[in-house]
């Protein structure tokens, strides 16, 4: 079997974070952001968790991603079942878990080429 280097640009990766803030690339953010392969969107979320709804997940969902990380901050925290059930209805996985678990999983799928966004949420 051969195996050959893949040279292509993956795309926006997270590069570090901790509880005030997300690393990408040389630029700190510290409020609520939404990151895919091709582009980083600071306005589509509300300033925390527990205000996220269904209205902006369907418009996370327009910029076309088939997997859709959120990370909750520095701890897991759980939503409505509801809400990922609509988001499964529309074809797209939805996983939550801590921001340290999301970057790492959010890396990792943009370096398969994966169809992926998260969003991400500063804080506890």
């Amino acid at each position: 079997m051969k195996f050959e280097l893949d040279t292509a640009r993956a795309g926006l990766s997270v590069s570090g974070y901790d509880e005030g803030g997300i690393l990408i690339g040389d630029t700190r953010h510290t409020r609520p952001l939404v990151i895919t392969p091709e582009a980083i969107h600071t306005d589509l979320l509300p300033h925390s968790f527990a205000e996220l709804s269904l209205d902006h997940l369907f418009v996370i969902a327009a910029l076309g991603a088939e997997i859709l990380i959120i990370g909750t901050g520095s701890r897991q925290i759980l939503t409505d079942a509801r809400l990922i059930a609509q988001m499964g209805a529309r074809g797209i996985g939805v996983e939550i878990m801590g921001n340290p678990a999301a970057c790492r999983c959010y890396n990792v799928l943009v370096a398969e080429h994966r169809a992926v966004a998260a969003a991400l949420f500063i804080g506890g």
